[in-house]
């Protein structure tokens, strides 16, 4: 097969893809936040992405098929971002980095609430999470449980702490 990065390693075909912190917001935005159209990922981003920023970065996860876009029915000039299966592997990749940083760093309550979940929920919780994730963004069946409405839950509650 024909190299197609600086290197055949896994890790650097990876960060080729991935290596940039932004893409990876946009990806944790979708994810985690459920923020699905362009207006969405600008106005609620936590680290105050550019407009311009946030355009490469949507048109390169599409075109790397980490991220669909299809037209929205209510307005033909906007779109709906949908994470692919492949964006939804990463699931614990994200919760390993999270992790990480809740050790590492010094993260807001509000902000880690949902990697303290995923961490100490492991790989049964990341596969549900998952599953949930094919249902909201690949028309597969809604599971069960509901993953996403419990981590959204224990960062409202969070923020409600928060606002005390």
């Amino acid at each position: 097969m024909p190299q197609t990065g600086r290197s055949g390693c896994p890790i650097n075909l990876t960060l080729e893809q991935l290596g940039d912190r932004w893409s990876l917001i946009v990806i944790r935005d979708v994810m985690f936040g459920n923020r699905r159209s362009y207006g969405e990922l600008l106005e609620q981003s936590e680290e105050g992405i550019a407009s311009n920023i946030l355009a490469d970065r949507l048109k390169r996860l599409t075109a790397s098929d980490l991220l669909t876009r299809r037209a929205d029915p209510k307005h033909r000039q906007k779109g709906i971002y949908s994470l692919t299966e492949a964006s939804i592997q990463l699931v614990p990749l994200l919760a390993h980095m999270a992790a990480w940083g809740r050790r590492h760093t010094q993260p807001s309550e509000e902000l880690s609430v949902r990697a303290e979940l995923l961490e100490k929920g492991g790989p049964p919780l990341w596969n549900a999470f998952m599953a949930e994730l094919r249902h909201l963004h690949l028309d597969a069946p809604r599971p069960r449980r509901s993953v996403f409405g419990e981590l959204q839950a224990a960062y409202e509650k969070a923020c409600a702490r928060r606002a005390l």
